[in-house]
Formats: structure tokens, sequence, C-alpha cells
């Protein structure tokens, strides 16, 4: 983690901007200012804190509401004058209610997979008669299992058919039911990320050897 130390406080009076990203779906949050005190206080309780200039001093992120940012991972800029502050939000980081002060929707790419996981989580203790997430997983493992098998296959007759259409809403059909699979068997994309990322440096360490 980031030594406090290693910022140049002495620009901008003592304040950096801070850029909060969600974690998991690469999102960006919001943007606050950060002292050293600040660093310091997120470093030590791991809850994201800032320097509020309009009370001129500390300010924890989701004290009143609840919406705090839990801390994953600092990163500092190459001109050490900017801070990127990885995070897992715990609800909505804008007080107007969405997930992002810069609207909804900003996840980027891919990203949106994360934000799918996250409704399906939530989806998972609706009402089955409600939900087809929820009912699908009170059907339990082996039939989420046997719909991952089905659009698999389906996947692959729309690719064999070169109808790239039906290829897309095929595979957007698969990626869900996936998902809803890593959620009723207590996994998550995050875990199938990092298993991903460790055979690429595993690969890129043979190459090069």
């Amino acid at each position: 983690m980031i030594d406090v130390d290693a910022p140049d406080w002495a620009k901008m009076d003592g304040l950096l901007p801070a850029i909060v990203q969600d974690a998991a779906s690469g999102e960006v949050r919001m943007l606050g200012y950060m002292d050293r005190a600040a660093l310091e206080a997120t470093l030590r309780d791991q809850l994201v804190t800032f320097h509020s200039r309009s009370r001129g001093g500390p300010w924890r992120k989701g004290e009143t509401s609840g919406n705090v940012l839990k801390l994953i991972e600092i990163k500092l800029d190459c001109d050490r004058d900017a801070l990127l502050i990885v995070a897992t939000p715990v609800g909505p980081t804008c007080h107007t209610g969405t997930s992002s002060c810069f609207g909804e929707d900003l996840a980027p790419g891919t990203g949106f997979i994360a934000t799918l996981a996250g409704r399906i989580a939530e989806r998972a203790h609706a009402d089955p008669s409600s939900s087809y997430t929820a009912r699908l997983i009170a059907q339990g493992i082996k039939r989420i299992a046997q719909k991952v098998g089905e659009e698999g296959i389906e996947v692959a007759l729309a690719a064999t058919a070169g109808d790239a259409g039906e290829l897309t809403s095929e595979a957007a059909d698969l990626v869900y039911h996936l998902t809803v699979l890593l959620e009723a068997s207590d996994t998550s994309w995050s875990a199938v990320i990092d298993e991903l990322k460790r055979r690429h440096s595993a690969s890129s360490a043979t190459a090069s050897s």
C-alpha cells in the first residue's frame, strides 16, 4: 500500500485530487480531495476519507448515509500529485442516489458484467414468483448448470451458422446464466478474473524464460 510520504504534498496547498474507482466494474465513482490526514485515516481504517473543503476537515464518505467506500488499493500517479482510490462501494456513491457522481452507466465495456453480477446477487433473495433469477436459483445448481450447457450449445450453433446477431444474443444469454451459476455456487467473476490473471502471468513468465 502507498506510503503517506510518497505524494508531493507541497503541490496544491497540501490537497491532492483523489479519483475513486469501483474495484469490480472499473466505474469512476467520484472525485474528492485528500490531505495527509485524510490519507492516513483511509489507510488506518480501510474506509475512504477525504478532506472536506467546505468543512475544513476530514470527511469519511458514507459516515451518515452508510454508503461507505471500502478501500482496496491506492495508486499514485507519475507526477505524485494525484491519487487513484480503488474501492468497493457500499450502496450508491452520489448524494443524488446514483452509483456515480458522473451519472449512471459509466462502467466501461465489460465492467458492466460486475454491475450485472451485483443485480443478480440482489435478486437472488427476491420472491421467485416475481423474479426469473430468484426462481432459477431456487431450482438449484443442477438446473442452472443445465441452462449454462444449453446456452453454450446455442452459442456454438450460432457461431457455426455465421449469424453475428444471433451469436451476440446467445452469448449474452450464456454470460447471464453463467453469472447466475457463479452466484449460486458462492463464487464470482472477480475470482474468475484473478485466475485468468494468474494464468496470464504464468504464460508471460514462461514465454520470457
